[in-house]
């Protein structure tokens, strides 16, 4: 006979006095770390649709529920957020008037299971947060390194069918867009630099590549949102760790070693500047952009973008935009939800953003032996925000992972009740 209670500061789980269930549990909560890794590493395949990512995803969800994963009260913020974006969204389907509606309420389909996403993952590295998160952010650096290592040898041309893995000259991996590919790579890269900064040794070290592979991945992505994110990120995870983390000891190693980070970096960008084709490709996407100008630019789609959502309370619906006076998207997700999903939506879309960041920096300001994972979440998640306003960021899976993940450990941060522990146990 189950029942449901609380556990560990807010959980709701199913509980059974039977030996047979709890086995079960056992078994499946093996399983269900197993399915979560596979699930995070399939988020850098996303080539085709529905992906890897939505497919694992959903053979995932019965397992979570048969291994008794907890809910925890303070992530029902997000399936509020979901629950309220709901309804508004759907009106917005129906205001399409070019694009076919199963175009529509697909598209808005897969913002509802990303919005889910969020969900399960900060419940589930809500408990047992240090295991957890390493599965998690093992699995992401993993695809990480290999969709980084693919896409630039194809960049290179240094391996078959190289033009899979490309698009317009930028490397572009196992996804469908260089912009999406560079930003993917950031987060595990913040985690590889922050164990630099704070490990000795061989970790330090096999930390130092990954996070130097990941560094060409970006780069070959030839993506200025992606450069721009991945140095900002940097300064704001090293900064971070300098201030709340480190020892007296450690802020001279940590000056030391970001120094000759910067020379190491500055050598292997000028080796690949030294490449006449990269040098072409730099030169060329560092200069300003044509289509960034004029009416039908990007800045001018922007605007006629607002004055558009101005006029639709209800949302004009998903993929329309590209349909009216241009034939491109506006790139500015802040002016995209409120075309796409109306008013309505658009407000709980910018409440996701507003509460992540409260609660992230929150979490920051409180000592925790989670603070060391939250510091390379939330100065990713910073720079997405930011991105935002250059680039329709509503339907990238890591974006949506990132913000369950700062809920998540905010969440643990909040029920742990110690203001530290060791370091080696807590470098992620």
């Amino acid at each position: 006979m189950s029942s449901i209670g609380t556990v560990d500061g807010g959980a709701f789980t199913a509980g059974s006095k039977g030996f047979g269930f709890a086995v079960l549990r056992s078994k499946t909560g093996r399983l269900l770390d197993i399915l979560v890794g596979f699930w995070v590493f399939t988020g850098a395949m996303v080539f085709i649709e529905p992906s890897p990512y939505e497919v694992s995803f959903a053979a995932m969800l019965p397992v979570a529920i048969l291994a008794g994963m907890g809910l925890y009260r303070s992530t029902f913020g997000l399936f509020a957020i979901m629950i309220g974006f709901i309804p508004f969204a759907l009106i917005a389907v129906f205001q399409v008037r070019i694009t076919p509606l199963d175009d529509a309420l697909i598209f808005t389909a897969v913002t509802i299971f990303l919005l889910l996403t969020s969900y399960f993952i900060a419940n589930y590295l809500a408990e047992d947060t240090t295991r957890r998160s390493r599965i998690v952010i093992g699995a992401y650096t993993a695809a990480a390194v290999v969709v980084s290592l693919i896409g630039t040898l194809a960049y290179l041309r240094l391996i078959p069918a190289a033009d899979l893995f490309v698009l317009y000259g930028r490397a572009k991996g196992t996804f469908k867009d260089p912009n999406v590919f560079g930003p993917f790579l950031v987060l595990p890269a913040m985690f590889a630099l922050q164990r630099v900064l704070l490990l000795k040794g061989r970790r330090a070290l096999f930390a130092g590549m990954v996070y130097g592979i990941l560094f060409v991945g970006v780069f070959a992505s030839f993506s200025r949102a992606a450069w721009g994110h991945f140095a900002f990120s940097s300064i704001m995870v090293m900064g971070l760790v300098f201030w709340l983390e480190a020892a007296a000891r450690d802020k001279v190693r940590i000056m030391i070693m970001s120094l000759l980070g910067l020379v190491m970096l500055g050598v292997a960008l000028a080796g690949l500047l030294s490449i006449p084709a990269v040098s072409s490709l730099f030169e060329e996407r560092a200069a300003g952009q044509s289509y960034d100008q004029g009416e039908t630019g990007r800045f001018g789609r922007q605007g006629y973008a607002w004055d558009l959502a101005l006029e639709n309370p209800s949302g004009i619906g998903p993929k329309e935009f590209r349909n009216l006076r241009v034939s491109e998207d506006p790139h500015n997700s802040y002016v995209t939800v409120l075309l796409v999903y109306g008013w309505g939506g658009g407000f709980f879309y910018y409440l996701l953003i507003v509460l992540t960041l409260w609660r992230g920096f929150a979490a920051l300001a409180r000592p925790s032996p989670y603070r060391l994972i939250m510091i390379p979440l939330i100065s990713t998640f910073v720079m997405l925000v930011g991105e935002s306003a250059i680039i329709d960021t509503d339907h990238w899976r890591h974006y949506f992972l990132i913000a369950g993940m700062i809920w998540g450990i905010s969440t643990a941060i909040r029920n742990d009740h110690r203001s530290g522990a060791p370091r080696e146990q807590m470098v992620i």
